[in-house]
């Protein structure tokens, strides 16, 4: 079974489990540690999810988990595709619901004949959903990310054209008029890039200030993220970004760097997104979901040598990678796999702020 087929049985069968995600999730509660995610904090996920249909479970979702914050909180991501089913939820919706405008607006871009959007991110794309991070009662469309899974996006490879086509993307999704300063500063960023870096994904936060979430991943060197940073113009401190990659290094085996920056029309914000890799992955790579379970251990145990790291959390989510997990419900038997995705470091005001941990759950009817 391919994984299309695939991802078309788990949709099936979870129709018949529930509604919402706010169903599908509210059964993963044991498999979520209380210090990660309180039960309060849980809830208003739930009901987050509860606006989203069941269906999304069968494309990989997940939490951010802030490790530096003693508050057991998290906030939600999910992944869509066009041409499913679940497509025809956010098309159905979109007279009523802001999200659903954003995403079946993304969706028809897709959807078009020769449409170059689809060429080069494919027809997916994902959702962050603000809970814990957004304050009480609050709630803030989620920010919108594409990732070129189809045709990367490389460093000092000529392909200004398709960050455009990218960009121009996001913002027609959420409204956001074409900005010529802005659209400069994009191209200045990725014309900086490297040979072998990728510009991995692209983002926007339509509740927050004006932005583009750029992650450039596949730095080999701290010398070769730091010249990156000054050459693109990040106003931030390079002394804390050369210290904190290099005890790091000191302390695991640290392969590649990736950097999330945003990209305004006055040039690059001031706080940075660092990503250390301790094994370097592609969406494209046929085990991009199957990390070993000790894959992260050393990058754990180096992150626990930092103060602002709450270390109950940190253990806590030393436990969160599984081997493929059997589970039964009303309409057969799934399979739940669960791993760690990212780590970034922030880095502002010349010195590291937060350490989030982006983790994901896969749930598929496909595999035996």
């Amino acid at each position: 079974m391919d994984i299309d087929e695939a991802i078309t049985l788990t949709q099936d069968r979870l129709a018949q489990e529930g509604e919402t995600m706010g169903d599908l999730i509210g059964h993963f509660r044991s498999k979520v540690s209380p210090v990660l995610v309180g039960e309060p904090e849980w809830q208003r996920i739930v009901e987050c999810a509860g606006g989203l249909p069941i269906i999304l479970g069968a494309l990989p979702f997940g939490f951010e988990l802030p490790l530096h914050d003693q508050r057991p909180q998290a906030d939600l991501g999910v992944s869509l595709a066009s041409g499913t089913a679940t497509a025809g939820f956010f098309h159905a919706a979109a007279g009523a619901d802001e999200t659903a405008r954003i995403v079946s607006r993304l969706f028809r871009q897709m959807d078009a004949v020769n449409s170059r959007l689809r060429e080069i991110v494919g027809p997916k794309l994902m959702l962050e959903f603000d809970i814990g991070s957004a304050g009480e009662g609050e709630r803030p469309l989620p920010g919108v990310f594409l990732r070129p899974g189809e045709r990367p996006i490389v460093g000092a490879s000529g392909q200004v054209d398709d960050v455009n086509v990218v960009v121009d993307a996001l913002l027609s999704s959420v409204g956001w008029a074409s900005n010529e300063a802005e659209r400069r500063q994009v191209q200045r960023t990725y014309l900086t890039q490297p040979e072998d870096t990728r510009l991995d994904s692209f983002g926007v936060f339509p509740s927050r200030e004006r932005a583009i979430r750029l992650a450039v991943m596949g730095f080999k060197s701290q010398q070769e993220t730091c010249t990156y940073l000054q050459e693109a113009g990040w106003p931030g401190d390079l002394a804390a970004v050369r210290d904190v990659m290099s005890r790091f290094r000191q302390r695991a085996n640290i392969v590649r760097s990736g950097a999330n920056i945003d990209v305004r029309e006055d040039g690059l914000g001031p706080t940075l997104g660092l990503t250390l890799i301790v094994k370097q992955r592609y969406t494209k790579d046929s085990r991009y979901w199957l990390d070993g379970l000790t894959d992260w251990d050393p990058f754990l145990g180096a992150l626990g040598e930092e103060e602002i790291v709450v270390l109950d959390k940190l253990a806590a989510l030393a436990d969160w990678a599984s081997t493929p997990t059997p589970l039964f419900g009303k309409a057969g038997r799934y399979v739940l796999l669960r791993g760690i995705h990212h780590i970034k470091l922030v880095i502002a005001g010349g010195a590291l702020r937060q350490a989030k941990a982006y983790v994901f759950l896969v749930l598929s009817a496909g595999v035996t």
